[in-house]
């Protein structure tokens, strides 16, 4: 075993060779030469454990995230992900797995509520309070790697807790028929045909603007969005109405491979200026996404009494629990019920009962 410099490399390497004879030569990732040589020593200890005492190797953290990274290549929130554990780098880069305990996660914890600067290209850097949302994706990142590690390579024996902030429910926004009908005139045109697609098929924005002519059936009225593509990870077959089939005809002939390109190719971003003039416009409430297009017209389908499992069904949903959230809005069944309920007498009642007292009290005096 020893300890070296790289040419333009700034951080210390390491050469070992493992308890089954493999030779292995790895950056330690620290420029600092005492923290190398305790990493050095720390993974010769483990190595003579593992040939002398029979013990299970020891695994990094950056082990792990490699493995990690391999094992989820084709996850779509990959990206976002990676930002996570550059976060998490901070703290368990030299950190062997199992020394990753309750107290360390609430360092974390703590460390990743704290507010940071912004930097931007004008003016002064931008403050940002993390949400309680984004504190919880970056724990959930890290208890994903200690699972994998533990259920699937066999590398720990145990993981410890990881808490999550608590977040409350966020609200379910949608708008009425009418209101849609506003905000579809207030839009360009190109966003136009998008818009009416995704309130037709609830479908979510990156397989709408993604979505190509291969996965289209006009003839069948029928379209698909393959299980790589979708967020629960099974396949979603979209039933296309008269309307559906309406805006893809209309998108025929503009580009042979994507169904709404722009410029040739496909749109990346919806959430523009365009976007927010036209919600400003038609008085909808701030806060309204793209997201919640899917959202009105799962509201659509319950107000239309719409069985939930046929609901989940369509939206691709992978537990019923996701569309139960829209069976309030079918509440026209319950009206049967409060009618029969005996109710108090109506102001108006108690009124004309009081001066049909007073008259025949009246008539009685005049008697």
């Amino acid at each position: 075993m020893s300890l070296f410099r790289r040419k333009n490399s700034p951080h210390w390497w390491y050469q070992i060779t493992d308890a089954t004879g493999k030779r292995i030569q790895k950056s330690t990732g620290t420029s600092d030469e005492v923290k190398a040589q305790e990493l050095h020593d720390r993974l010769k200890v483990s190595v003579w454990d593992q040939k002398r005492l029979g013990i299970k190797q020891r695994r990094t953290w950056e082990e792990a995230v490699l493995r990690w990274l391999e094992d989820k290549a084709k996850k779509s929130s990959l990206t976002a992900d990676k930002s996570h554990l550059r976060f998490l780098d901070r703290f368990l880069r030299e950190k062997f797995l199992d020394e990753i305990d309750a107290d360390l996660i609430r360092d974390i914890t703590q460390a990743r509520r704290q507010a940071y600067e912004l930097p931007r290209k004008k003016g002064p850097a931008r403050q940002i309070e993390p949400k309680a949302t984004t504190v919880n994706r970056t724990l959930e990142v890290l208890r994903g790697v200690l699972i994998r590690a533990h259920v699937v390579w066999q590398w720990l024996d145990r993981i410890p807790p990881v808490p999550m902030d608590e977040v409350p429910p966020p609200p379910t926004r949608w708008i009425k028929r009418d209101k849609a009908e506003e905000l579809l005139e207030a839009l360009p045109h190109h966003q136009q045909a998008m818009v009416r697609f995704a309130l037709d098929t609830g479908l979510r924005r990156s397989n709408i603007t993604h979505l190509q002519w291969s996965d289209v059936d006009l003839d069948r009225r029928q379209a698909w969005v393959h299980a790589d593509q979708a967020k629960a990870g099974k396949p979603i077959g979209i039933p296309l109405s008269a309307e559906g089939l309406a805006v893809l005809q209309g998108q025929k002939g503009k580009d042979q491979r994507w169904v709404f390109p722009y410029r040739g190719k496909p749109v990346t971003q919806v959430a523009t200026k365009a976007w927010r003039t036209a919600v400003k416009k038609v008085g909808i409430a701030r806060g309204f996404r793209w997201h919640d297009l899917r959202h009105t017209w799962a509201s659509w389908h319950a107000q239309d009494r719409t069985p939930l499992d046929v609901l989940q069904i369509l939206g691709g949903w992978g537990s019923i629990e996701m569309v139960q959230r829209y069976a309030h809005l079918d509440d026209d069944h319950l009206h049967q019920w409060v009618d029969r309920r005996v109710s108090l007498k109506s102001q108006a009642t108690q009124d004309a009962d009081e001066l049909t007292t007073q008259k025949k009290k009246a008539t009685e005096e005049v008697a």
